[in-house]
């Protein structure tokens, strides 16, 4: 697991991921022309009751499945 610091809608949090899935949300970002923090504050305000470490790897999974499936 990797932990980093990110600052989302103005107030710092933390989010521990494995480097997989680090490399897949900045591919996710990079991919929809955003900076990391504006898609990680995004997919934090859309995610229902769960945690943001599996809101973020449920897009990473679903952003590869669709390119996968073109």
């Amino acid at each position: 697991m990797e932990k980093r610091s990110l600052t989302l809608d103005g107030h710092r949090t933390s989010l521990a991921l494995e480097p997989a899935f680090w490399s897949g949300i900045e591919a996710v970002a990079a991919a929809r022309g955003v900076s990391l923090p504006a898609l990680v504050s995004a997919i934090d305000r859309e995610r229902g009751a769960g945690g943001l470490a599996s809101a973020v790897r449920v897009t990473v999974l679903d952003h590869f499945r669709g390119l996968s499936e073109r």
